[in-house]
């Protein structure tokens, strides 16, 4: 007797309409807060918000066109053409044209382009390449390469930069940026009005604004993910899009490629990821991940110190300098690293990159694509300060061009890293871009009734609940 019952308030239920919270809706200020500076290049989160790329890339690695409505190759792969997107404007209201477009990449990319000549011609631009450039299109989709306004409408030059982006540039005081929603942005406007995001604030300090509600996204290193969540926090965390290496110089007191060989095979990545980076991420000896091409595990990762030493056949090299970028966990990492090649005879000093800008060995992270390989093994290595085309897109030849660079011994890999943040309870659907970063265009808020400035961030008490840093 009951059945029917049920399924009859079941139907209703199913009838009626979604909640009102279950909808987005438009309106509200985003506290957003970051280790470094939002502006820098690459990388900055304010640079994808205000600026467009001819293409753009999914979190899938999926190539979709952006300020580019469609492209074609020429001349296998020497000559491309992009037709332009038409009716786009600047922030300003400036007309997107191919003039514009190349001012900008002109003035973005001074030397080592991937292109030998780019060039206006009506409402498309043409790019030329003294050898095949067949992912021209991925690489225009990379920070580097994002447009911005270099000459305005009136012949003037911008005192702010300004791109087609979702989001313009209104303030910049204090170490806080103000970004407004573009309303006439091409992708259509955002959901927030605007985002405050404050500059240089420590981890500690973002966790603390979060837990006080001063923030609504703030940064969680790899290596304190699990910390996070242990503190109750939200995490929207990414697949690994950092790999994490150690530059070794080519000249200098290890010019010798044996001496090289040797750190490559001194070095011991499991305690890196286990201990340092509490297994999120994965070991790799590899360019690509294995999730990319399948043949990663091709590329021993395992340490080998009897190899190491025989490598190094008794040459004992001068002191040398191990500099890093970042915080605790890169000096952690550089420690560590230091630790292994004394075990091989080699005398290192970790140093910060800022006291060592020229130190024959460098710990830095360049990005994985999720992109086509041969893209994504372009894409590195450009980003490594390897201008090395890659046109074989067969895995046979993809492997062949990571091993003659990796027997260089200039670059070892050592971990995959995700990128992670902590989101406040009236964000929704926050979802992160291919570099790991937050889309903070197609984020919204539950309740924006607390954007009073009394509560802007940077006026946080002084002490941190449970074990935040």
């Amino acid at each position: 007797m009951l059945r029917p019952v049920a399924i009859s308030c079941l139907v209703a239920a199913l009838a009626l309409p979604a909640l009102p919270r279950t909808r987005p809706h438009y309106g509200g200020v985003l506290h957003v807060e970051v280790a470094g500076d939002p502006m820098q290049s690459p990388g900055g989160l304010a640079r994808g918000l205000i600026f467009d790329g001819l293409a753009s890339l999914a979190a899938d690695g999926s190539l979709h066109p952006a300020l580019a409505l469609n492209w074609e190759s020429g001349d296998n792969f020497h000559r491309w053409e992009f037709q332009l997107r038409p009716g786009v404007r600047f922030q300003d209201g400036t007309p997107l044209t191919a003039d514009a477009v190349v001012r900008s990449l002109n003035a973005s990319c001074t030397s080592d382009c991937p292109w030998s000549s780019a060039a206006a011609v009506g409402s498309s631009v043409v790019f030329t390449g003294d050898s095949p450039i067949p992912n021209l299109p991925v690489l225009l989709a990379g920070d580097r390469f994002l447009i911005s306004l270099t000459v305005d409408a009136n012949g003037q030059i911008p005192t702010t930069p300004t791109g087609t982006g979702p989001f313009q540039l209104t303030s910049n005081t204090n170490g806080v940026l103000t970004l407004t929603a573009n309303v006439t942005c091409w992708q259509g406007r955002p959901f927030v009005d605007s985002l405050q995001i404050l500059a240089n604030r420590s981890i500690r300090d973002q966790w603390l604004d979060l837990s006080v509600g001063r923030a609504d996204v703030v940064q969680v290193p790899p290596e304190m993910i699990r910390e996070a969540r242990l503190q109750q926090f939200t995490v929207v965390a990414s697949p690994p899009v950092d790999l994490l290496t150690l530059q070794i110089a080519s000249a200098g007191p290890l010019s010798s490629a044996s001496l090289r060989a040797s750190i490559a095979q001194a070095v011991d990545r499991a305690p890196l990821l286990n201990v340092i980076f509490q297994k999120q991420g994965a070991v790799s000896a590899s360019l690509l991940p294995q999730s990319l091409t399948g043949y990663a595990f091709l590329f021993p990762s395992s340490r080998d110190l009897a190899k190491a030493q025989a490598l190094r056949g008794g040459v004992t090299p001068p002191p040398l300098q191990l500099s890093y970028t970042g915080g605790a966990a890169m000096q952690l990492v550089a420690q560590r690293l230091s630790l292994n090649l004394r075990e091989d005879g080699f005398n290192v000093q970790v140093v910060p990159a800022s006291s060592a800008p020229t130190a024959a060995l460098a710990l830095r992270t360049l990005p994985l694509l999720p992109a086509e390989p041969s893209a994504a093994l372009e894409t590195l290595l450009r980003a490594d300060g390897q201008p090395i085309p890659v046109s074989d897109d067969r895995l046979a030849g993809l492997y062949q061009a990571e091993r003659e660079f990796l027997d260089l011994h200039t670059l070892v890999p050592l971990l995959d890293l995700p990128r992670a943040w902590a989101v406040s309870g009236r964000v929704r659907d926050l979802t992160l871009r291919t570099d790991g970063s937050p889309d903070l265009a197609d984020a919204s808020l539950e309740d924006s009734s607390r954007d009073a400035p009394e509560n802007a961030p940077g006026n946080a008490p002084q002490s941190v609940p449970g074990n935040a840093p």
